[in-house]
């Protein structure tokens, strides 16, 4: 009897580091923001000009992460959130000028290097390829999130409260030496929690 088995390896558009590293500057971010002057007011989180269709074709779930997390942060400190923009004392508008990574390559030793052609119509001429050797390699991302908000009386239409724009950064470096590695520091959790935590 014969049998067969398939495994199936996703290959999602952002890695789960890339996520957290704009996640975490997200929450750095909205923890640097002043909520003092919205405790015990009634506050409606106004997304409008947080241009989450753009955002969100390159960061996946990050727009909805940050404005949970911004949520959650002003719940903690004391304002009452509603979902009906009438029913609100403060409309709160929150913005965001960054949100994305930056990436730095370091490679000492030979790249990778292709040598051929390849055509659909010939089994001739195929590419050889010699892989990277590397003696020292290093890969640098950093996450970034700019954040900050505007709250206005929503009756008047005068400001109430603003904070920030504040910056959250994150960092993961990976280092290989003579094909050894990777060597991970950084400050999110793949890699302060430490591996299979």
């Amino acid at each position: 009897m014969n049998g067969c088995a398939t495994v199936f390896t996703s290959t999602p558009p952002q890695s789960a580091n890339e996520q957290f590293l704009l996640s975490q500057a997200a929450s750095k971010a909205i923890h640097k923001l002043s909520a003092a002057n919205l405790r015990g007011r009634t506050v409606f989180v106004s997304t409008q000009y947080l241009d989450t269709g753009n955002l969100g074709t390159t960061t996946l779930t990050m727009p909805q992460f940050l404005i949970g997390d911004l949520r959650a942060h002003l719940l903690a400190h004391g304002a009452r959130l509603v979902n009906n923009p009438q029913a609100a004392q403060i409309t709160l508008e929150v913005r965001c000028g960054a949100l994305s990574l930056n990436q730095q390559q370091l490679l000492i030793g030979i790249p990778a290097i292709a040598f051929g052609n390849y055509s659909a119509n010939s089994n001739f001429n195929l590419p050889i390829v010699l892989p990277q050797i590397a003696l020292l390699q290093n890969i640098k991302q950093h996450g970034y999130a700019d954040i900050g908000y505007v709250a206005y009386w929503t009756k008047t239409g005068e400001i109430a409260a603003s904070s920030g724009p504040y910056v959250g950064r994150t960092y993961r470096s990976d280092w290989w030496i003579l094909g050894f590695g990777p060597q991970t520091s950084g400050d999110i959790p793949p890699v302060f929690k430490g591996r299979g935590e």
